[in-house]
């Protein structure tokens, strides 16, 4: 197997994915809804779970969820993560369908104060690794402060 030069960045060219990356571009979360039965489809595949229609939506997320799982990354897997550690990673349920769950980066945050269903919103900050030429722009979490919503 040989890997892109720019792995382990995402693939934003994609079929699957190209529309959440280009999403992801002008500061969007977009997840698809199935033009069946329209419920929102996440990880995107070529026809839903529910009703097998193979066509899509993307629709644009309030960028708003709930933290439902996470973990703290203390050991590089892949040597270009190196520089990155400690780093969380997450699991967000999304506010328009909890049973929509995306995992990305916990950011601006200590974890030991990460708890069970805490307030968390979407920001864009730029996926780059030493060494790997390119970066991509990506949605990450954070918790929202109190008094503050987006």
């Amino acid at each position: 197997m040989r890997l892109r030069p720019e792995f382990p960045l995402p693939d934003v060219d994609w079929e699957e994915t190209r529309e959440f990356w280009a999403a992801a571009a002008r500061g969007e979360l977009c997840v698809p809804r199935c033009a069946g039965c329209a419920r929102l489809v996440w990880y995107p595949e070529k026809r839903c779970r529910v009703c097998g229609r193979e066509r899509f939506t993307w629709v644009r997320m309030s960028g708003r969820g709930r933290l439902f799982s996470w973990s703290v990354v203390r050991h590089a897997f892949l040597p270009q993560f190196a520089a990155k550690l400690p780093y969380v990673a997450g699991l967000v349920a999304l506010e328009e369908d909890p049973a929509v769950r995306i995992v990305s980066n916990l950011i601006d945050c200590a974890p030991e104060e990460l708890t069970v269903d805490m307030p968390v919103e979407v920001v864009f900050r730029p996926l780059e690794f030493a060494g790997v030429e390119g970066r991509v722009l990506a949605p990450m979490f954070r918790p929202v402060e109190p008094g503050r919503r987006r």
